[in-house]
């Protein structure tokens, strides 16, 4: 275990820059997981980070112990630094102070949309954006395409939202969707408020692909022109409308009814 006692210190700044700039992490393709749940769930899912940083006040925590060991038996580097260092590091106010350092999944992105999947047209709200990658993950749906405008995927803010969900979806980011759109095998489901057509009066016994908008906007009209299907969620209450998070939610998981009636 290496230990940084300086502010000064060329690798303390390098990993600052990256805990702290999108245009840092997207230059090196590498992301700042923070927190047990998170590390954890990585070490599960896809192995070992490249780095594992540690405050000094977590390193008599079980569960942080577990991953250092974890680590050191894989020879993966492990930093421990004072609080007061970890701090600037971190956007989890109370946490343990454990982080890793990962290189950004970059999976191929394929041809043509034919399994279940998610596109999103400028989804601005980092909580938002790692609710539906959660939700997504649950009911099984495994691609994830964003559109350029919508939040970063791979942000601190978006990692803590989804749960772990980024570590079982394949993610695309500034992808042309239109051109997905129509090139898709599969059919195309966009939600809307200005339509009559129900989510429930759709078969949805088979992969389709959810378009959901931007949270003040919607889907782009372009987009919503080139979808399949147009549906509303019906509702009984006097709210205009759900939020986009809620609304994904919905969708999945009356597909997920649908698929398991079957």
């Amino acid at each position: 275990m290496h230990v940084i006692t300086s502010r000064d210190n060329a690798h303390y700044k390098e990993l600052k820059q990256l805990a702290t700039s999108a245009q840092a992490r997207r230059k090196a393709g590498q992301s700042i997981l923070d927190g047990v749940h998170l590390c954890k769930t990585w070490l599960q899912e896809l192995g070992m980070p490249l780095l594992c940083v540690v405050g000094e006040s977590a390193l008599q925590n079980a569960e942080v112990r577990d991953v250092m060991q974890q680590c050191e038996q894989s020879d993966v580097r492990i930093i421990n630094v004072p609080d007061a260092l970890y701090a600037p590091l971190s956007q989890v106010e109370n946490g343990i102070d454990l982080l890793f350092l990962v290189k950004t999944p970059a999976p191929t992105m394929p041809s043509r949309l034919a399994l279940s999947a998610v596109l999103l047209d400028q989804v601005q709200d980092p909580g938002n954006l790692g609710s539906i990658m959660r939700s997504a993950a649950a009911a099984g749906v495994k691609q994830i395409f964003c559109a350029s405008g919508t939040t970063q995927a791979w942000s601190p803010k978006v990692l803590r939202a989804g749960m772990g969900a980024h570590f079982v979806l394949d993610i695309f980011e500034n992808v042309d969707l239109h051109a997905l759109i129509t090139s898709a095998r599969i059919d195309v489901v966009a939600t809307s408020s200005h339509t009559e057509q129900s989510l429930y009066d759709l078969d949805l016994s088979h992969p389709v692909a959810w378009l959901f908008g931007h949270e003040g906007q919607g889907v782009d009209p372009a987009l919503l022109a080139a979808a399949s299907h147009r549906i509303a969620i019906p509702h009984l209450g006097s709210m205009e409308s759900l939020n986009v998070a809620a609304s994904a939610a919905v969708c999945f998981f009356e597909q997920v009814r649908q698929l398991m009636q079957r």
